[in-house]
């Protein structure tokens, strides 16, 4: 889905700034994951790739869409092309947007995990 990104940067800028949208909206979601598992038993990696996904769900889908489109679809015509460029946001730099957007969906949900009292030191240790 869009969000209006005409007041977002271009190139890396732009990518960072979705990024953190991205990595927010993750946090936000496993905070209400953390939840609902908890109270149904899942694992944590169980609510982590469920935040991780409505995440990408939420803020990546619309570039993801327009950077599949732009490389795979069969566009014909330069008037549609010209159409279909201009309803873009930073055409050039749409696949920094949607790397950021999911190390940013990534970052948010460790956090997350992290947040919610994730057994963190135990795994930088290499501890089972």
């Amino acid at each position: 889905m869009h969000y209006d990104q005409s007041w977002m940067g271009y190139g890396m800028v732009g990518g960072v700034e979705a990024g953190a949208i991205s990595a927010a909206a993750a946090l936000v979601l496993y905070l209400i994951v953390h939840v609902i598992g908890r109270r149904d038993g899942w694992s944590p990696l169980k609510k982590l790739a469920i935040a991780f996904l409505l995440a990408l769900l939420l803020t990546a889908s619309g570039d993801t869409w327009d950077l599949f489109y732009f490389n795979y679809s069969q566009i014909e015509s330069v008037q549609l092309l010209k159409a279909k460029l201009a309803a873009v946001h930073d055409p050039d730099n749409i696949g920094v947007r949607v790397f950021c957007e999911l190390i940013g969906a990534m970052v948010g949900a460790g956090v997350g995990w992290i947040v919610k009292g994730g057994d963190w030191r135990r795994l930088l240790r290499g501890g089972d």
